[in-house]
């Protein structure tokens, strides 16, 4: 979910985090969302931001710590994406597009659009001419942006970011389909996880963000209103979504 400043985000959420839990904090950054749920799921990590799709798809073996709030709300927007020329407003317009994703495990650059193909009973490979993982939000937007992908699916939160940070890289591109709202990608911790005193002292220190100074430093660095629990109801969009798929 990084975006820009990675180095002082991470410098300015480990120092917060630190003094807020009273300890040292260890930061595990790794490339695939499936890379990290593993080694939640596993118990090798006290806690993960991960998307909403792994939640709901090992739901049975995890837990929600807090979710990110942004404008004001717990949700955030899948995107379409294309170059400027591209003409239509929905995925129709995209057939037999080169086509960029972002992780097989995201929600909103991959489960989304595959279920909208499932939904005309189509299938990616069937839909694009080609389609391709760049394994990053960011990588999508620079992949329409460049002329490598003809359209892609992507976070509509990255996407806004962006448009704030790099202007010119989004400017190279034009949404083209906006989903309804969705959880935002939460922060989760294994089965059990809340019952370990340092787990929810992560819980309570992600929630009281706004109120530290250097809180709202990593804040500020992710665009983020700040942190807050949520029902598990918040992920049914996404939940429906595994289950049309899993239909296929």
């Amino acid at each position: 979910m990084f975006l820009s400043n990675d180095l002082a985000l991470l410098e300015a959420l480990q120092g917060y985090l630190a003094r807020a839990l009273g300890g040292e904090v260890q930061l595990v950054l790794k490339r695939t969302y499936q890379e990290i749920t593993t080694q939640l799921i596993a118990g090798e990590i006290d806690a993960a931001w991960i998307c909403g799709f792994p939640f709901v798809a090992y739901r049975p073996r995890l837990e929600l710590l807090a979710v990110p709030v942004w404008r004001g709300q717990p949700r955030y927007q899948s995107y379409l994406i294309a170059g400027p020329e591209q003409r239509g407003t929905d995925i129709d317009a995209l057939r037999s597009n080169t086509h960029a994703f972002s992780d097989p495990d995201s929600n909103s650059g991959f489960l989304v659009t595959r279920a909208l193909l499932a939904e005309r009973r189509q299938t990616p490979e069937a839909f694009f001419s080609r389609t391709f993982f760049t394994y990053g939000h960011r990588n999508v937007v620079r992949a329409v942006a460049s002329g490598l992908a003809q359209s892609g699916s992507v976070d509509g939160y990255v996407w806004e970011v962006m448009t704030e940070t790099e202007p010119e890289l989004t400017g190279r591109t034009r949404v083209l389909w906006r989903s309804e709202w969705m959880g935002f990608p939460p922060v989760a911790t294994s089965l059990g996880g809340l019952r370990n005193a340092r787990t929810a002292r992560l819980q309570s220190a992600l929630i009281a963000m706004p109120g530290d100074d250097l809180g709202r430093r990593a804040l500020a660095f992710l665009r983020l209103d700040g942190f807050m629990m949520a029902p598990s109801n918040l992920y049914q969009g996404i939940a429906d979504r595994v289950a049309l798929v899993g239909n296929e």
